[in-house]
């Protein structure tokens, strides 16, 4: 099997990112920077081809690497991550004895003991697609480019909705039936743990997005998602859940009317 890291990242000047990853396979780095350049050459063996563009949105990054990918396998990173030595091989092993499954979710060595942990293998669903984020996907590039699922542009950083373009890609791959799961097998660390582009807490704009969010996933249920989201979740606010509640249909509106 060929493997592609598949990498987003901003405002790279040298290549020297490619040796603090550890990168040990092909890979594309998707690099939004102040220029519009494309590199093709060699990394200790490894075909690389490195994408400078002057464009901004995380899921126009991710899609910048994707459309791009021509590898059987493809893993998703960050920039913070440093890979375990041998992660090709430990990837490819997961795929040869899980044939059938399309997306497999790693687990990551961490610092902050708030980031989900996978403590055992586990097939994902809706009902628990959400808790990941993508920089520890891996793929099946041809499942994924046959049934035209990519990251969507109007959520992630530096979009009208500041988060959620992980949760939408998974939630696209369970609607065109792919099979995806969990193990707690380690592919990476995750090198720095810096403050969120995005979550600044349980603000107005967090609920507003939330909600724009649950609307895109269904608009027919975004009010039923919004409720058990307050319901379950409203000792972590600074306001009411009824308060929170009515700032996330404002957002489930706002999808509605503009998108």
């Amino acid at each position: 099997m060929s493997i592609q890291v598949l990498v987003a990242t901003m405002n790279q000047t040298d290549h020297s990112l490619l040796e603090k990853m550890n990168i040990q396979s092909d890979a594309i780095i998707a690099n939004q920077y102040d220029k519009n350049e494309i590199e093709n050459f060699k990394y200790n063996g490894y075909d690389i081809k490195y994408l400078s563009l002057s464009e901004r949105g995380v899921g126009l990054n991710r899609n910048t690497a994707l459309m791009r990918a021509t590898s059987d396998i493809c893993i998703i990173a960050d920039d913070d991550l440093r890979y375990v030595d041998d992660y090709p091989s430990i990837v490819e092993k997961c795929f040869i004895e899980n044939p059938d499954i399309d997306v497999i979710i790693f687990e990551l060595n961490k610092k902050s003991k708030k980031r989900f942990s996978i403590n055992k293998k586990q097939k994902i669903t809706y009902l628990n697609f959400m808790k990941y984020g993508c920089a520890r996907i891996a793929f099946k590039r041809k499942a994924i480019t046959k049934n035209g699922i990519s990251f969507n542009l109007h959520f992630g950083g530096g979009a009208e909705y500041g988060s959620g373009e992980d949760s939408l890609f998974l939630h696209e791959c369970l609607k065109k039936k792919l099979r995806i799961i969990a193990l707690p097998i380690t592919i990476a660390t995750l090198e720095e743990e810096r403050p969120s582009t995005w979550f600044e807490g349980y603000t107005d704009k967090y609920f507003f997005d939330r909600g724009a969010l649950f609307a895109c996933i269904s608009k027919r249920l975004a009010k039923i998602l919004c409720l058990q989201f307050c319901i379950r979740h409203y000792k972590l606010f600074d306001k009411s859940w009824i308060e929170a509640y009515k700032i996330m249909v404002c957002g489930i509106k706002d999808f509605k009317n503009r998108l």
